[in-house]
């Protein structure tokens, strides 16, 4: 919706910086690391989404880039110089967990956290196994609400972070912006001191603002919002509730039921896998975490949409 709205470079595509290439290329300070990257990014459809010329990017990154804010900042500052755009942004929803770094790489970054029913983030996320959390392979009967677990952890994680960023981080409810959307833009406008105007986006409605993403095929009604409904039955959306209940309502999100006698068992997959999503992007982030082969013989693109993608939660953006 921002990039159709104007004044914003178009860029179809999640960098992955952070998420991604910060831990397959290490420290950028060194010119091999740099060259390391140019070499697979060159080669991925991250580059060709660009529409940067090859040789002049390359040189620009060589000369000027230390780190990864300098890389999403060079990039996207040179596609929005190509198309005479005063802004640019970026969506990878991963990002969110490393909003405090990107901060303190690009000083001036604001961030708009798009949060999303958890029931129907869980619901699309069982359907799509190519964008969810790989559970663990004794768990595969209970996908859909590890899914809802992971959508707790991550939502918590980046609200508690962008907590520390002040002023400059906003929550947006996706509801809003498809119940409500130019009130919801209105506010977001504000937020970025860019006057939003909801007529001019659905005109030039780009990506999946004019084709929305969805796993549900062709439905009779397209329904993102409440579709959700009748798709749990009543036992698991209430075992869902009485897991993530309080961050649904701390949310805004109605709920029916709090207790449910039947959530003791999952209680406790819920612990186990909310230490294991944290000890997972610990180890992704660490220094043992970089010690790992880093490309394996495999292009990029191979490794940003293969198994061993980092859990991204699609719609949580």
């Amino acid at each position: 919706m921002l990039l159709s709205a104007g004044g914003f470079a178009v860029y179809l595509s999640e960098s992955n910086v952070f998420g991604v290439l910060a831990q397959r290329f290490g420290d950028l300070s060194r010119a091999q690391n740099r060259r390391r990257l140019m070499a697979a990014w060159l080669e991925s459809k991250l580059f060709r989404a660009s529409g940067l010329e090859a040789a002049a990017i390359e040189a620009k990154i060589a000369a000027e880039c230390r780190n990864y804010g300098d890389f999403l900042r060079i990039t996207m500052g040179e596609i929005a110089r190509s198309q005479h755009a005063r802004r640019w942004a970026e969506n990878t929803p991963e990002h969110i967990l490393y909003a405090p770094v990107i901060k303190a790489l690009i000083p001036d970054a604001l961030f708009i956290h798009m949060i999303r029913d958890g029931r129907a983030v869980a619901l699309s996320l069982d359907r799509r196994v190519d964008r969810g959390l790989q559970v663990l392979p004794w768990d595969r009967k209970h996908n859909r609400l590890i899914q809802g677990i992971y959508w707790e952890w991550i939502v918590q994680r980046g609200r508690n972070l962008g907590a520390g960023l002040a002023a400059d981080y906003l929550e947006v409810r996706f509801e809003d912006l498809v119940c409500k959307p130019q009130q919801a833009l209105e506010a977001v406008g504000g937020f970025i001191d860019q006057k939003l105007n909801y007529e001019r986006i659905q005109e030039v409605a780009y990506r999946t603002v004019r084709h929305p993403n969805t796993s549900f095929g062709n439905e009779d009604e397209f329904d993102p919002v409440d579709r959700w409904r009748a798709a749990y039955a009543q036992k698991d959306l209430q075992i869902f509730e009485d897991l993530a209940g309080d961050l649904l309502v701390e949310l805004g999100y109605p709920v029916n039921a709090r207790t449910s006698p039947a959530a003791a068992e999952f209680r406790r997959i819920r612990a186990f896998y909310r230490r294991y999503f944290a000890g997972r992007f610990w180890l992704k982030t660490s220094a043992l975490g970089r010690l790992r082969p880093r490309m394996n013989g495999r292009r990029l693109d191979e490794i940003v949409m293969g198994e061993d993608r980092a859990p991204a939660l699609a719609e949580n953006r």
